[in-house]
């Protein structure tokens, strides 16, 4: 309704999860706006933000969500997100907020200070798209045999692409990966707490 009332004659469509907004990416026409609850399924904090730019490069991408720590809407503004916005806002507020994104300005609580993410989000972006989707696979916790699986290519390709991964990311395994990651993985948007879609 807020997108409705925000941007009169917009089409609205919507995904239960990343994979499913990145299919919807190269398939649909061209989008707008995209607004991203962080709680989808298949996603560990910032991470389907970061894979939602790969895949929507041009498109700003507001997230949504229940959670209003400021740390988090200082992460989602340094990982380049056009906005942090609570779902608990009023109806009118959310509106006139995405009215103003869609015109280009960032919409963001006030926040303080610099994560330091941004210098991670920047190192993903130098991975070739099949390393970023090994990568993911890897945070989702898959042995390399299921990633290989996944992605139909072999478990020497996915091995090849891990040792790129480990040398981007300035590390020598998977351990030390996901450690590197967890400013990106974070947290706070643990199992325990679910939001509603």
């Amino acid at each position: 309704m807020a997108v409705r009332h925000a941007i009169p004659g917009a089409q609205v469509v919507s995904a239960g999860t990343i994979a499913a907004a990145e299919a919807m990416a190269v398939q649909a026409p061209p989008f707008r706006l995209a607004l991203l609850d962080l709680m989808l399924p298949d996603t560990q904090g910032f991470s389907g933000l970061v894979r939602l730019q790969f895949s929507l490069p041009d498109v700003p991408i507001a997230v949504i969500t229940a959670r209003e720590e400021p740390e988090l809407a200082a992460a989602a503004r340094d990982l380049g997100a056009a906005a942090f916005l609570s779902k608990s806002m009023p109806l009118d507020e959310l509106a006139e907020a995405l009215r103003l994104i869609n015109e280009g300005q960032p919409v963001f609580p006030e926040v303080v200070g610099s994560t330091g993410i941004a210098s991670l989000r920047d190192r993903i972006g130098l991975l070739s798209a099949a390393q970023r989707r090994v990568l993911f696979a890897l945070v989702d916790g898959r042995a390399n045999k299921q990633i290989a699986h996944d992605l139909s290519v072999t478990e020497a390709t996915i091995k090849a692409h891990l040792t790129a991964i480990f040398r981007q990311l300035g590390v020598t395994n998977r351990m030390q990966a996901m450690l590197a990651l967890q400013p990106l993985l974070g947290s706070q948007t643990g199992p325990s707490q679910v939001e509603a879609g």
